[in-house]
């Protein structure tokens, strides 16, 4: 090959690659521990988490530190027609350098929520059977003020048991879903429920202590049935095709 056409194609090639790297979303790196194993509460019981602190932290705030707007909707449940949730999702943002998705609930309360489902542009439903509506733009302005009420955190890497156990600490309780293979580390007085599915796809939840109970509501069967001392659950052995899953 001619060495002028070689020397081109080296350089076009250079090219590209500073493009992308220019291209590639910067990671919120301002100095503060932005890690999702390093998890506090401070004297009001409201837990800390990537320098946010729920019921403190508005969604404008968290739009600051992420650079982005996210995606913000307003779910009607399929069960429970009468509870409303406002959700604000973001997607590949990096903390700590560590890639994940993000999903905020807001402290809103219902029958606000449900004024705001009533003034909706558009309804549709999502895989879980639970409407979703698009908000009028004066009630999405709104909701910006409004501070987080909870965390999903979805990692893109995908985490063993091990590893859990060393970044979160042992849970206090453990219990698998039968029919899907997810296990969940539960830490009540953290607020952190991780659901790991068998090939390591992983949602942790982030609450107040107090709600705890909100995330252990649908797990309420299990704990049931769960053996009376609370010993933990083993892990399970077979694999599923499905993480864990949220509304998004």
């Amino acid at each position: 090959m001619d060495r002028q056409l070689i020397l081109y194609l080296l350089a076009a090639a250079a090219l590209g690659f500073v493009a992308i790297l220019l291209l590639m979303p910067q990671p919120a790196d301002d100095g503060v521990v932005r890690l999702p194993w390093r998890i506090e509460q401070n004297p009001a019981g409201r837990t800390r988490v990537f320098g946010l602190t729920l019921g403190e932290t508005s969604l404008a705030e968290v739009r600051e530190l992420f650079g982005e707007e996210g995606k913000l909707n307003l779910f009607r449940g399929r069960n429970d027609p009468f509870v409303y949730a406002a959700e604000a999702y973001f997607e590949q943002i990096y903390l700590a350098r560590l890639r994940a998705d993000f999903v905020f609930t807001l402290d809103v309360d219902q029958r606000t929520l449900s004024e705001m489902h009533d003034r909706g542009l558009r309804i549709s439903r999502v895989g879980s059977g639970a409407q979703k509506v698009k908000l009028d733009p004066a009630d999405a302005v709104a909701l910006a003020g409004r501070p987080i009420r909870s965390i999903s955190y979805l990692p893109q890497a995908r985490l063993d048991g091990d590893l859990i156990e060393r970044r979160f600490g042992t849970p206090a309780r453990r219990l698998t879903e039968p029919d899907t293979g997810v296990v969940h580390w539960l830490y009540p007085e953290r607020g952190l429920d991780i659901g790991r599915d068998p090939k390591g796809h992983v949602v942790i939840q982030y609450v107040d202590p107090r709600d705890f109970g909100r995330l252990m509501a649908p797990l309420a069967t299990l704990a049931q049935q769960a053996p009376g001392d609370g010993a933990l659950a083993p892990p399970p052995a077979s694999e599923r095709q499905e993480a864990p899953s949220t509304h998004h």
